[in-house]
């Protein structure tokens, strides 16, 4: 039987169908209603990669989600070679699926280079070691959940996940807006550079849209919200080995409008900076059925 992060390897392993044109499939990953943010965010890329010199790696992209995703179909991938320079090489990328889009994506890749470096540090929290996992958590608050919802809250995940101050799931506090968790996958062990950039754009949709929810006390499993991830940003600063521990640390500083704003920086373990990331999301008020 596959394992859920090899099923997440293989969903990177997108066919090729013509020049620019690639499919992916759209189901697994993180939930089994609706293709999971990072899923598109993650093949999209990889499709650019298809078509960039193997001497750039991707510093930044930028996102637009469209349309919610049915995983009982593939993607489609059209890539636009918007420019290809000496040192930048810009890829556009549109996911459709039924003739429609669902998705576009602007990735900007570039050479190797050398200059000033410096990086805001790390927060120092409690280690990967000292805290469970989300699979732990889940399981032992499963009867909390209804059961349209269980299935899909203790389906097991490809990346492992540790958060820092779990709230509750049912009732969770008012609480501040920052959000810690560590995660990793053993099984990116060895993969190549570009494999290694997908999976923390995977990585980089988890648990975000959340931080704009923790000073209102609600989640997702109250039904008392709508949530969906509007747009998507995000800047790699360094090399990624994602078998690794990272801390992403999170935080909101706005939310209004039914929309929240989100932003994540991802550090490795001993605290080099490798990523930054931000997000505006959906936050729609549930009205009670009458």
């Amino acid at each position: 039987m596959t394992s859920p992060a090899q099923e997440l390897l293989d969903l990177l392993d997108i066919e090729n169908l013509d020049v620019d044109l690639f499919r992916g499939i759209g189901v697994g990953g993180e939930t089994s209603i609706r293709i999971f943010g990072g899923h598109v965010i993650a093949q999209s890329l990889m499709a650019a990669y298809r078509t960039v010199p193997e001497d750039r790696a991707c510093h930044s992209l930028h996102a637009y989600f469209i349309r919610a995703g049915d995983t009982s179909r593939p993607v489609i991938y059209q890539v636009d070679r918007a420019r290809d320079g000496g040192s930048f090489t810009t890829r556009r990328v549109v996911a459709m699926q039924n003739g429609k889009q669902i998705f576009n994506m602007s990735a900007s890749f570039h050479v190797p280079e050398e200059g000033w470096e410096h990086q805001h540090p790390m927060q120092q929290v409690e280690g990967p070691e000292g805290v469970k996992n989300r699979a732990e958590l889940r399981s032992a608050s499963a009867d909390l959940i209804s059961d349209s919802h269980r299935s899909d809250f203790l389906r097991v995940r490809p990346i492992e996940i540790r958060t820092v101050a779990p709230l509750d799931f049912q009732n969770p506090p008012s609480s501040d807006d920052t959000n810690h968790l560590w995660f990793r996958m053993e099984a990116a062990k060895g993969s190549d550079a570009r494999t290694q950039h997908c999976l923390l754009a995977y990585a980089s949709d988890l648990d975000l849209l959340g931080s704009a929810l923790r000073p209102h006390g609600v989640n997702w499993f109250q039904g008392k919200v709508m949530t969906a991830s509007l747009d998507h940003a995000l800047w790699f600063h360094a090399p990624i080995q994602f078998d690794q521990w990272h801390l992403y640390s999170m935080d909101s500083p706005f939310s209004g409008a039914a929309r929240g704003f989100n932003r994540g920086a991802i550090y490795t373990q001993d605290g080099k900076l490798v990523a930054s990331v931000a997000q505006e999301g959906l936050l729609r008020p549930m009205r009670p059925k009458e």
